[in-house]
């Protein structure tokens, strides 16, 4: 009998992994939770325990390759030379593997980049029968990735995102929000900071969901949340939104702008908010924060994610981290994918939405009356004054990673998670 091993889906977006190396030979025995690959997914590299005892018998992915989740990876065999038809197992295990469950559903694909491939008149490639379907069904090509040759919008394409708009959260106004969920439990709502999905939580949300019910909430104008057209995206139009998909008391925990949401609910209708996590947070925007969210919305618009991302990457990681360059390149591709599924358009509006905000619950701090845990990064650029959030809001406790950049939670990942987790189970 073999078992088979497959690419695991560990966070709410993960969409495809690389396989970086194996741990074990081929033949050689395993036991259960010995770690068995290594792989790298958006921002985070994971060791991936083997989930049962036995013999590494074939494997079908070398390091290196990139494959979706779900991929038959390896098998596990009782025996080293026991009977074993390779192709046939591939094509059982291939037979078998059913659809994403429920708790955990097919991430959204990202809003077409401003790199993709575009005919003379400027236009999509868009199949004749993708573009007569999207007028049935009522949705915008321009916000559709093309998986054809080209770039091209396939029909398929077309349906696959039509199904995943239908799962959109009704926020009010008729605008509709991603809301991703993995686990089961205890429900945590995750926010995103600035220009990122919830992505940025990659590196925590698989030791949540081990735990929680994980609601990650894509604000407007990222992923496939609707982006009204408006002079601005207000924080308070974030924290209300936020609301809108909860049904009870709930842990909040909020990065950078998505902080600024959570304090903006924790202040508004604290009755909603069990406990509170702010990391890297903010009360009042600098003159770096502003510029740099001004920047970050002008490179959106005229270059690829990819460019966008590496012009980012100082800004948001500490010296030593990008001085590793395993680590700075795994950090551009998440990031890259990341800031893919926002839209260049909606980016001006969620910085006005910013400088509005800034300044505005400096003295309203001291009436949050909720267990709070801020994270602070000592080499954070663009929002270094956390510890004075901290100070300010009563017993609030304050975790400060030394070495680390405003993306704190990617850099200090496993920091982040461990304190993180004991916060949510003290509350």
């Amino acid at each position: 009998m073999a078992i088979p091993i497959s690419m695991p889906k560990l966070g709410m977006t993960m969409e495809e992994g690389t396989l970086l190396h194996w741990e074990v030979e081929v033949g050689a025995r395993v036991e259960k939770g010995e770690t068995l690959y290594v792989i790298e997914s958006e921002k985070t590299e994971a060791e991936i325990e083997a989930t049962a005892a036995g013999y590494l018998r074939h494997v079908y992915v070398e390091p290196g390759d990139v494959v979706p989740c779900g991929t038959l990876l390896a098998a596990i065999a009782d025996a080293p030379d026991a009977d074993f038809d390779p192709e046939a197992f591939r094509h059982e295990h291939d037979r078998a593997t059913t659809a994403p469950e429920p708790s955990a559903p097919a991430p959204a694909p990202a809003p077409a980049p401003a790199t993709d491939t575009r005919t003379e008149a400027g236009r999509r490639p868009v199949a004749p029968a993708a573009r007569k379907l999207a007028r049935e069904l009522e949705v915008d090509l321009e916000r559709i990735p093309g998986s054809g040759p080209g770039g091209r919008v396939t029909r398929e394409d077309v349906r696959t995102y039509a199904d995943l708009r239908a799962s959109l959260v009704e926020v009010g106004g008729g605008v509709g929000l991603e809301v991703p969920r993995l686990g089961a439990g205890d429900p945590v709502l995750l926010l995103p900071g600035f220009g990122t999905d919830v992505s940025s939580f990659a590196a925590q949300t698989p030791a949540l969901a081990e735990h929680h019910l994980v609601l990650g909430v894509n604000p407007q104008g990222v992923g496939l949340s609707d982006d009204p057209e408006l002079d601005t995206h207000p924080v308070s139009r974030a924290a209300a939104d936020a609301a809108a998909v909860i049904d009870g008391p709930i842990h909040v925990v909020g990065a950078s702008l998505g902080a600024a949401a959570a304090i903006e609910l924790a202040l508004e209708q604290p009755e909603r908010v069990r406990s509170l996590t702010l990391i890297t947070p903010f009360v009042r925007a600098d003159a770096r924060l502003q510029a740099v969210t001004e920047a970050w919305a002008r490179i959106a618009a005229e270059c690829s994610p990819e460019t966008l991302a590496r012009a980012l990457l100082p800004w948001l990681f500490s010296r030593d981290w990008l001085a590793d360059d395993t680590a700075r390149e795994r950090g551009v591709r998440g990031l890259a994918a990341s800031v893919a599924r926002v839209r260049a358009t909606a980016l001006g509006r969620i910085a006005a939405g910013l400088r509005a905000w800034s300044g505005t619950r400096v003295d309203d701090l001291a009436r949050i009356d909720i267990p709070t845990l801020v994270v602070v990064a000592g080499a954070d650029l663009l929002t270094p004054n956390g510890a004075a959030v901290a100070t300010a809001i009563p017993r609030a406790e304050c975790l400060e990673v030394r070495q680390a950049g405003h993306a704190v939670a990617v850099e200090a990942a496993e920091v982040v998670t461990d304190r993180l987790l004991s916060h949510l189970a003290a509350h």
